[in-house]
């Protein structure tokens, strides 16, 4: 059987359409240009060409970047691809990581690249309702999938490090969540728990590129935002959810979410109401 003739494409693979579908809509503050990319491949031959080393794509797999320009595609005449935007807003990660997502690859038969592809899929389907309805529950679905599937390619792409060392730091990480809610979780009691000093605690993160202070403030700030967007906590003042994640100044968390996300949490509320065709209370 021939090789399928491949060629470069220099400019970005839409949907049938003629566009991209656009996950979730950039809310208030936010550079409408800082978004992730995810490419759903739907048939035909492909291929990705990354650090020297090219991978074959098959139909349902996810090619995930930081541009609408993905480097060292290549695909055939029958290629069909599918291009999905989500704001990094949504994503939980840092802007610096995911300008590092050029060119990675979740295979669209295993893992939670599975999944993302099964809902990447139906939203596909629904894509001219969705993007009258931005704040729908399924696209909210598939933003926090992607985020998952994202931290997971992430992990797999960072520097190494010794196991023993990321296996701790995988184990201090579900320690911080599980006690996300508690306000005394900090550097001491975090490092008593793991028997070991704070001095190797901070050392880890540091290794990570970030500090104990900062993680545990932005999966904080991440619950809390979560939170205030779900139809269901919309009852709950915005001081009832920072309580509730550990803030014990309102002023304090207000000022923290308006540095993290650019908007306030009052305004990311009535936003995420506006969106869902309801009203904040």
């Amino acid at each position: 059987m021939p090789e399928p003739e491949y060629h470069l494409y220099g400019q970005a693979v839409r949907d049938d359409a003629g566009d991209c579908i656009d996950v979730l809509s950039p809310p208030p503050g936010t550079d409408p240009k800082d978004c992730l990319h995810v490419l759903l491949h739907v048939q035909g031959a492909a291929l990705v060409r990354r650090h020297g080393i090219s991978t074959v794509l098959a139909p349902g797999d996810l090619l995930i970047g930081a541009t609408r320009h993905p480097a060292g595609l290549l695909r055939d005449a029958e290629c069909l691809m599918v291009e999905f935007r989500v704001p990094c807003f949504y994503l939980g990660v840092r802007q610096a990581d995911v300008r590092r997502t050029g060119g990675l690859v979740a295979r669209g038969n295993e893992g939670v690249g599975s999944l993302a592809a099964q809902f990447l899929r139906t939203l596909a389907t629904q894509a001219r309702a969705h993007r009258a309805r931005p704040g729908s529950r399924l696209a909210r679905s598939v933003s926090d999938i992607v985020a998952i599937l994202v931290s997971e390619l992430l992990e797999r792409e960072g520097p190494e490090q010794p196991s023993g060392a990321a296996e701790l730091l995988a184990r201090i990480r579900a320690h911080i969540e599980e006690n996300l809610a508690d306000p005394n979780i900090g550097p001491e009691s975090i490092a008593r728990s793991q028997h070991i000093s704070v001095r190797y605690l901070h050392k880890l993160f540091q290794q990570d590129g970030t500090t104990v202070g900062q993680f545990v403030r932005q999966r904080r700030l991440d619950a809390c935002r979560r939170e205030l967007e779900r139809p269901s906590h919309r009852q709950s003042s915005v001081s009832a959810v920072a309580h509730r994640w550990g803030f014990v100044s309102h002023s304090h968390f207000s000022r923290a979410f308006r540095d993290a996300y650019g908007v306030s949490p009052r305004e990311w509320q009535a936003y995420a109401a506006q969106a869902d065709g309801s009203h904040p209370s």
